[in-house]
């Protein structure tokens, strides 16, 4: 992503903010292809192609901008996960 956006000179553009409400943008995408269905309706989305395309973009674009917000303020995406995930284990330990 990140030999992406350089070669096409998107460095000034990719703040941190811009990249935070580019990814919250993504994101409110990929919500709006289920805001209105029944749980029962959402369970089933990727039977329908179309459907299944659309979300396979949303979520596509939520995770480049993601991984291009990583890299702008050096967070490594997989460490912050298992760090939180570890916090996580000792905030709701198991019955």
């Amino acid at each position: 992503m990140v030999e992406f956006a350089e070669a096409r000179d998107w460095g000034p553009y990719h703040t941190p903010k811009n990249l935070a409400v580019a990814l919250s943008v993504e994101a409110a995408e990929l919500v709006e292809i289920f805001q209105w269905l029944t749980p029962e309706q959402s369970a089933r989305v990727m039977a329908d192609d179309g459907t299944a395309h659309r979300v396979r973009d949303e979520v596509a674009d939520v995770l480049a901008y993601l991984l291009q917000f990583c890299a702008v303020v050096g967070v490594d995406p997989l460490t912050a996960l298992s760090e939180k995930i570890d916090r996580n284990e000792r905030r709701f330990p198991r019955p």
